[in-house]
């Protein structure tokens, strides 16, 4: 019998496995990738979710600041970040959002609000949101009014403007003129005789497209509340100048960033003419005065005066000015400007505020060409340089060529600056323009209106 031959067995074994080894490999390699594409989407998810989450944070903070405007802890009264979690619509808990919260720095209102969102399936996945949120200050306008006030020829406006009554726009208007009145009774203060009923807002000039009325009124009321805050705040951080005991305080302001405090000791007077009080004799020369100290702008944003005031110079820092004797009701402190006021530069690192109780007038002896910058109020009274008339006894001054303002003009009562048509006694030219950063980065500790407004937002 013949012997079979022998055949090779097993042969076929190492390439199978080699490619049963290959293909597991692919497969493997399929595997993980797509395992590192689902995570990544995850990821991806979770990353807008975190964004979402963080938004969240910034919403709730500026809802705890509509509730509790002065609570920059978040209710807990201690310093530190706050972490609280985050529900979806149906309830569950999704993750979580930390805040850190910066306060106002002194004098202003803006709140920056930062806040960190991740979920529970990726904590680690972080999204960071900074906002910034403010309470506007009164300087909102380039010319705010309790009383009805007429924008005669000759004057600019560069800004928007505001009145509780209603506005006469003869002049040159480049922004919003609104007035809270839908029509009210023009009488001899704004050139109408006899009386006679007109739109909230009317006139020959501007653009007239630009005119809205009625809206919302202003509350100056609101302001006299602030007078105590700014005493404290120049009692503790500033400079508080009690009653002087004679005719007040005259204060220069310096470009190196410094001011110098006067008693003023005697005045002498020029007889002048406004609307509501006739020819009068203005004590608003100085013939005397003490030097009471030096004092720099950045050590004092805020001085305090119980008394009567001179301001003049050129500002180097950002600094309030007030006048205002306690108690508010009865006493009425005004301020006299007899010289240019104006910052040494226009960077934005520099803001004035100046405030009285009563009236804030323009001396008879401005330079001819008259600037002032910042932010003016008036709040109870009027923002005026008088009529200096034959008619009142005195010599008729000649006109003065212009005036500028770059800032805002705030007055209870009407303000005004010209006497005669054509004017007689004022200013040729007038020209006002807003500054915008006086809105959410007043002067120090200047007065706040309304709800917190959004500023920015950025993700960082």
């Amino acid at each position: 019998m013949l012997k079979e031959r022998l055949k090779p067995k097993g042969t076929i074994t190492p390439a199978l496995l080699i490619i049963v080894a290959a293909f597991l490999t692919v497969i493997y390699s399929i595997l993980f990738v797509l395992s590192l594409q689902f995570d990544y989407s995850n990821r991806q998810v979770s990353s807008e979710q975190a964004l979402y989450i963080a938004e969240a944070g910034i919403n709730y903070y500026k809802w705890h600041l509509a509730h509790d405007p002065d609570d920059y802890q978040d209710g807990t009264g201690e310093d530190g970040t706050y972490t609280h979690e985050y529900f979806d619509p149906q309830g569950n808990s999704i993750g979580s959002f930390e805040l850190d919260i910066t306060a106002p720095s002194a004098g202003s209102s803006v709140v920056t609000i930062r806040s960190t969102g991740w979920t529970k399936t990726h904590p680690n996945v972080r999204r960071t949101i900074i906002a910034q949120y403010g309470q506007p200050s009164f300087a909102n306008y380039s010319f705010l009014s309790n009383a009805s006030s007429w924008y005669g020829t000759n004057i600019t406006v560069n800004g928007p403007v505001h009145s509780n009554n209603g506005i006469r726009m003869d002049g040159t208007n480049l922004s919003l003129v609104t007035s809270s009145r839908d029509r009210y009774t023009c009488g001899s203060e704004t050139g109408c005789s006899p009386p006679q009923t007109r739109p909230g807002v009317w006139g020959s000039g501007g653009d007239s497209g630009l005119w809205q009325y009625p809206v919302p009124a202003i509350d100056f009321n609101a302001i006299s509340f602030d007078f105590t805050n700014m005493r404290t705040q120049a009692q503790n951080n500033g400079l508080y100048l009690a009653p002087s005991g004679s005719r007040g305080y005259h204060l220069i302001f310096n470009a190196d960033g410094t001011f110098r405090v006067y008693r003023v000791t005697g005045t002498n007077y020029y007889t002048g003419y406004s609307a509501e009080e006739g020819c009068q004799n203005l004590h608003q020369r100085i013939t005397s005065e003490t030097l009471i100290g030096t004092y720099n702008v950045d050590q004092r944003p805020i001085v305090f005066a119980e008394d009567h005031l001179w301001v003049e110079g050129t500002i180097d820092g950002r600094v309030t000015v007030v006048a205002a004797r306690f108690p508010i009701d009865s006493n009425a402190m005004n301020i006299w400007i007899r010289n240019n006021i104006v910052y040494e530069t226009y960077d934005n690192t520099n803001s004035f505020g100046l405030i009285a109780q009563n009236d804030i007038y323009f001396a008879r002896d401005v330079p001819n060409n008259f600037r002032v910058d910042g932010a003016f109020m008036s709040q109870r009274g009027k923002i005026i340089r008088h009529g200096y008339l034959s008619s009142c006894g005195g010599t008729q001054q000649a006109l003065k060529n212009s005036l500028t303002i770059f800032g805002s003009i705030i007055s209870y009562n009407k303000s005004y600056w010209n006497f005669g048509n054509p004017p007689v006694s004022g200013f040729v030219t007038r020209t006002v323009t807003y500054d915008p950063n006086l809105l959410y980065f007043p002067p120090p500790y200047f007065p706040t209106t309304g709800e917190y407004r959004f500023i920015s937002w950025e993700e960082r």
